[in-house]
């Protein structure tokens, strides 16, 4: 397995990797399916995602994003493709996206949102907590992100302060990722 920081030659994945969420939204019954292929692009190009592969095949991804001038710092999109999961890739990939946004975002706090009960897990293995929806960022352009979801209703409803998911965030910012900056990111590139 090798899991690294993707960069801008990845892009050639991204068709693939837009086909997976859908595929995967249907699966589960959710509307948040459908991802912007320059979007997963622009996360490649700027060293903001981890991608995975098995074997030289394409086995997973996720990214992050930054809101509120880098005080809040959400690592979403995790995919697996289907035929390699109940394996630990969705588990490796999220320990490494975590690491990433750790490494680059030291005095963010790290957020998601998710229905997902093996997210939540894993979640909590990283030592996130699970908390209301004001206490995660406010920034209007990640509440857009659910618009494509079928209970976006709900989450407006409640003035985007309750909805189905659950909102988890870790805030521990004395850890050991909180020392200066390292010159690269070069644990993420390593071979798993």
């Amino acid at each position: 397995m090798i899991l690294r920081v993707a960069n801008a030659a990845d892009a050639q994945y991204v068709e693939t990797l837009c086909q997976w969420y859908e595929e995967s939204a249907k699966q589960r019954g959710v509307g948040i399916a459908k991802r912007d292929p320059n979007y997963l692009i622009k996360k490649m190009d700027r060293g903001d995602s981890i991608i995975a592969f098995i074997d030289d095949q394409l086995a997973g991804f996720c990214y992050i994003e930054t809101f509120e001038d880098n005080k809040f710092v959400v690592n979403s999109g995790l995919i697996v493709n289907t035929e390699l999961r109940k394996e630990g890739l969705g588990r490796a990939i999220k320990h490494e996206v975590f690491k990433l946004s750790r490494t680059k975002y030291p005095q963010a706090k790290i957020f998601g949102i998710t229905t997902s009960m093996a997210v939540m897990k894993i979640n909590t293995e990283l030592g996130y907590k699970p908390v209301t929806f004001t206490e995660l960022t406010q920034s209007d352009d990640f509440w857009k992100g659910c618009s494509s979801c079928k209970n976006y209703g709900i989450l407006m409803e409640n003035q985007r302060k309750m909805c189905l998911c659950t909102g988890m965030v870790y805030d521990t910012l004395n850890d050991q990722y909180s020392q200066p900056a390292q010159a690269s990111i070069e644990i993420l590139n390593q071979e798993k």
